[in-house]
């Protein structure tokens, strides 16, 4: 569970995500929409508006579900915790774990008394920790602007995992080719350009040991002495066993 600040919001902030931007689709259940006070819907537009997500009204099994970076997070958000309506509530966060791999609860507590209410009734019903994460706030607008962070904090960490993973191939790629590079070139007589036209025109080590003479000159502008060597250097005992690796 995740306790928020005490401090209520009484303003809309012009931006409530940090430098880095935010940006995305957030998808409002109908029902939950309609269950509202006008002046929070109202709220709520502004808010995404500012920080330039965009506002549909879905029919959703969530209360919200936020698109941000590449990662979707569902949330419910219960603006006011009935006791008639406990066991509903808890039996809806049962059923939407297990259909929503990133889910959030916010629920709002503002009195000592609902907060105990909410405390014995989350050990009630068997709830594991961070099994969703519940994050409890004292006002509805808290409620929204800890959502917006969480969405697009969960968008950044996928776009950095994303870009890491781009990283790591754009060096896969390099270290391929150099290693290419390597070996052709300590084919004799051949240099990094010829190496280049082999591997654009012909392909792989494996492509180019098989390729005759003829396919060399007809698919590249190696001359005929260089497409003769290539051609030979895989085929000769003289040339491959005893290679010039630079």
């Amino acid at each position: 569970m995740e306790m928020a600040n005490t401090k209520a919001t009484s303003q809309i902030p012009s931006r409530a995500i940090s430098s880095g931007g935010g940006g995305g689709v957030c998808m409002l259940s109908n029902t939950w929409r309609d269950e509202q006070h006008p002046s929070f819907i109202n709220f709520i537009s502004t808010f995404l508006t500012a920080n330039a997500f965009r506002l549909n009204f879905v029919p959703i099994a969530p209360d919200f579900i936020f698109n941000c970076g590449g990662s979707s997070v569902a949330f419910i958000f219960v603006t006011s915790l009935d006791p008639t309506c406990i066991s509903q509530i808890f039996g809806r966060v049962q059923k939407l774990k297990l259909q929503f791999a990133n889910l959030y609860v916010v629920i709002t507590l503002p009195t000592k008394e609902i907060n105990d209410l909410f405390v014995r009734s989350y050990f009630k019903f068997g709830m594991e920790l961070g099994k969703p994460t519940f994050v409890l706030v004292k006002d509805l607008e808290m409620g929204f602007e800890k959502m917006v962070k969480i969405a697009h904090s969960r968008g950044v960490c996928k776009r950095e995992d994303a870009t890491a993973k781009l990283k790591a191939e754009r060096k896969q790629t390099v270290q391929a080719v150099n290693v290419f590079q390597r070996v052709v070139t300590s084919i004799p007589g051949i240099d990094n350009h010829d190496a280049n036209a082999l591997n654009q025109a012909i392909g792989s080590i494996e492509a180019i040991s098989k390729a005759s003479k003829e396919q060399i000159l007809e698919n590249t502008d190696l001359s005929a002495d260089k497409a003769e060597v290539v051609s030979r250097f895989f085929r000769d005992p003289k040339f491959y066993l005893s290679p010039k690796i630079n």
